[in-house]
């Protein structure tokens, strides 16, 4: 069989070339040529990919996707209900926060109710994962672990083992014969990646990748390898803190943007059944720039306490700092409090946290930012059983939020006894006895309301 030649495309342009060059010929675009492969004969897994019959939609047998519990009920909660047949997943998060003992658990528990699994690392050895095993307590002598980094032997391994359920760990260390190029760059992970989703896509093995991240965040490699796979995981949280935040920002077989909430202890990571009471002051008593808000995460409702610190600024330019919400959208709001309320802070540094290391990205948040920034301002504290949510316009009004019961619900059900919401999400039918809720329309009418407190 004749090897396979590379040659090198520009990702500007189009353009190919036998050798890679510093800027592109065609259109003068720098460092823009990427290794890929030319196929001159057919590939050994080439049959993976077979072509289907034409089906109508009407012809389609409509039949559930088998989901497998991971006896994790957060993990479940994340991938929409439970890993799917032939679904391929995507990991990522900064090291050592806890990525491969969630995964090791996982497969553990899978191993424990009979479904073959598979642990391809590329990272460890197999006596490191045996110990790793050994000290979070998670007993599986059934679970296969191959440590092995070359891309054939690993599809011949999962094409002999035939397993349920596999994880590589990470697709960063896979390299393919057919590349000259390291392990990890752009080329390798890309084609990597491919060959193993139409492997399980054709063999119905559900596949888990874990993806090294770079220092921005974001998953190293390709962007096209968030696009093959179907659910995309982030790991987030503070490595110096107990607790570790997933969240789905992809799913094909669920909702996005649901979060996962886990504690790190000296037996790996264990659900939190109450994330709430992570992200809620342990102060017994109210103090001034702290406000409860209502946020909703996927299908969950969480509260969070939003926290402001107004003070004097000596220099020219004040500061404004947000960490765990949108700084842009925190000058916005100062600008609409002094416009229709005639609160200003032009001489003042802001600055805003989310408690708990919780990321908060709906604009939801607004009412209860203000009401934050207005408690530290004046040095007044808000009720200790006050919650808020609502998205503030540019014109002071106060807009509805999705899922505006539910969130009242689960203020309600945490003992809260006050609640300020927009005027558009009052509930109708539903009676909230133990709450006294105040619907508001206007920015100014809000804080009024909560100097009165």
């Amino acid at each position: 069989m004749a090897k396979n030649k590379t040659q090198y495309i520009c990702n500007a342009c189009g353009a190919d070339f036998p050798k890679w060059q510093g800027q592109c010929p065609a259109c003068n675009e720098w460092n823009s040529l990427e290794e890929s492969i030319e196929l001159k004969t057919q590939h050994r897994y080439a049959s993976i990919a077979k072509t289907t019959p034409n089906q109508k939609l009407s012809e389609i047998a409509l039949e559930d996707f088998g989901r497998i519990s991971t006896r994790i009920p957060e993990f479940d909660r994340v991938l929409g209900g439970g890993l799917v047949d032939a679904g391929v997943v995507l990991i990522g998060g900064d090291p050592g926060i806890g990525k491969s003992t969630l995964l090791l658990q996982t497969l553990a528990n899978l191993s424990l109710d009979g479904i073959p699994v598979m642990y391809v690392s590329g990272e460890e050895s197999a006596a490191q994962i045996a110990l790793r095993a050994q000290r979070i307590d998670s007993d599986a002598p059934d679970l296969v672990v191959y440590p092995e980094i070359q891309l054939d032997k690993i599809l011949y391994s999962l094409e002999t083992e035939k397993p349920k359920v596999a994880v590589i760990d990470s697709i960063q260390t896979i390299y393919s014969d057919q590349l000259t190029s390291a392990p990890g760059s752009v080329a390798q992970v890309r084609e990597c990646a491919a060959q193993l989703t139409r492997l399980a896509k054709s063999t119905g093995i559900s596949l888990i990748l874990v993806g090294h991240v770079t220092k921005e965040g974001n998953i190293a490699g390709p962007r096209v390898l968030e696009h093959i796979v179907d659910t995309v995981l982030y790991f987030e949280g503070d490595t110096q803190s107990s607790f570790r935040l997933v969240r789905a920002i992809k799913n094909r077989f669920g909702a996005v943007n649901e979060l996962g909430v886990f504690a790190m202890t000296e037996k790996g990571l264990k659900g939190v059944n109450n994330p709430s009471a992570l992200f809620l002051s342990q102060s017994s008593d109210a103090v001034p720039g702290a406000c409860v808000l209502v946020t909703q995460e996927g299908s969950r409702p969480i509260l969070v306490e939003i926290q402001a610190l107004v003070d004097s600024s000596h220099i020219p330019n004040p500061r404004r700092l947000a960490v765990g919400l949108e700084q842009n959208r925190l000058a916005m709001l100062l600008a609409v409090m002094n416009r229709h309320a005639g609160i200003s802070c032009f001489d003042q540094d802001v600055f805003l946290n989310a408690v708990g290391g919780v990321k908060i990205s709906e604009p939801a948040a607004d009412l209860a930012v203000l009401l934050a920034i207005q408690s530290s301002l004046k040095n007044k504290a808000l009720p200790k059983d006050l919650v808020v949510f609502g998205e503030v316009g540019l014109a002071g009004e106060i807009r509805a939020c999705p899922r505006g019961q539910e969130r009242l619900r689960e203020a309600a059900k945490l003992g809260f006894k006050k609640a300020i919401i927009p005027k558009a999400n009052l509930p109708k039918g539903v009676q909230f006895d133990s709450m006294e809720i105040h619907a508001v329309e206007r920015i100014e009418v809000a804080l009024q309301l909560v100097r009165d407190f």
